[in-house]
């Protein structure tokens, strides 16, 4: 979404500029699917198990993992910005569109990286339905969001990259909407939020494919 309105609305050194992010933002989502994807399998087993106090300690070391990794990128990333762009091929044309675009994502990477992992667990205790909904929508407010701060507010890569942060910021907010409701068997509970680091072991060593 972002590459096909960037193209229209500012040009194709900027989509020489948003090329080079890829790397960087995929190299975030393996972080993001190390936790994300081990923990959605770990869950799925406490299910099955009918080990529900488990499944539960596994959505709070999954918030608890992401948020910790998701600021530890947000400051190296900031703080590393331009060398890292340059070394994935940044060049005097295109390092000003990737780091416009870049610093935003970067700002909003907790909850990027939040969203994917809870939206893993979502899917794996038995609502994929609700999940894949909640991604689509997260899409279409994307969709939305990006031409008018392209095209109306001329924001140019800073618009995408805001389009793109808001959307996965309020997918974040919905999920901890849903989990938050007693009405299911993982719920947000006080007593998630300790690290186990044995659910830690066995999450990193099931997502490490995926990474």
């Amino acid at each position: 979404i972002d590459g096909i309105f960037i193209g229209q609305g500012v040009g194709a050194t900027a989509i020489a500029g948003l090329a080079i992010t890829f790397p960087v933002m995929n190299l975030s989502a393996a972080f993001g699917a190390l936790v994300g994807v081990g923990a959605s399998v770990l869950c799925s087993i406490s299910l099955g198990e009918k080990n529900y106090e488990r499944a539960r300690l596994v959505l709070g070391n999954v918030i608890i993992l992401n948020l910790i990794l998701g600021l530890v990128i947000t400051i190296l990333g900031l703080i590393f910005l331009d060398p890292i762009l340059i070394f994935f091929g940044a060049s005097s044309q295109t390092l000003p569109y990737a780091r416009d675009y870049m610093v935003i994502i970067l700002i909003f990477n907790i909850f990027a990286h939040s969203y994917l992992g809870l939206n893993s667990v979502l899917r794996s205790s038995g609502y994929p339905i609700k999940a894949m909904t909640l991604t689509i929508i997260t899409v279409l407010i994307n969709l939305v969001l990006a031409p008018l701060f392209i095209f109306v507010f001329h924001w140019g890569m800073r618009g995408a990259a805001w389009a793109t942060s808001i959307s996965e910021a309020i997918g974040f907010i919905i999920l901890i909407l849903i989990f938050m409701k007693r009405d299911k068997i993982v719920y947000i509970d006080r007593n998630i939020f300790h690290l186990h680091w044995i659910i830690i072991r066995k999450s990193c060593a099931i997502g490490s494919a995926s990474f």
